[in-house]
């Protein structure tokens, strides 16, 4: 291998802005936040954290009707 052509390789902390969870792991950069983790992530917690979330479709179709209902 080439010399001095390499990032460094380092430990790095990855903190999760959410939950505030942390681990350690290895990367070219410094520490890194995240917006969401395994630890709070729906899929994989099997737990749905916000009471207003509503897909695309269902968002498109309400404002459809309301401009519809204008007319």
């Amino acid at each position: 291998m080439k010399k001095d052509i390499h990032p460094t390789y380092h430990h790095s902390v990855v903190t999760c802005t959410t939950c505030g969870s942390t681990f350690e792991t290895g990367s070219t950069f410094g520490d890194i936040k995240v917006d969401t983790c395994s630890n709070c992530h729906p899929f994989y917690t099997g737990k749905q954290r916000f009471v207003a979330a509503d897909g695309r479709i269902d968002k498109f179709n309400k404002k459809l009707a309301k401009a519809q209902a204008k007319k």
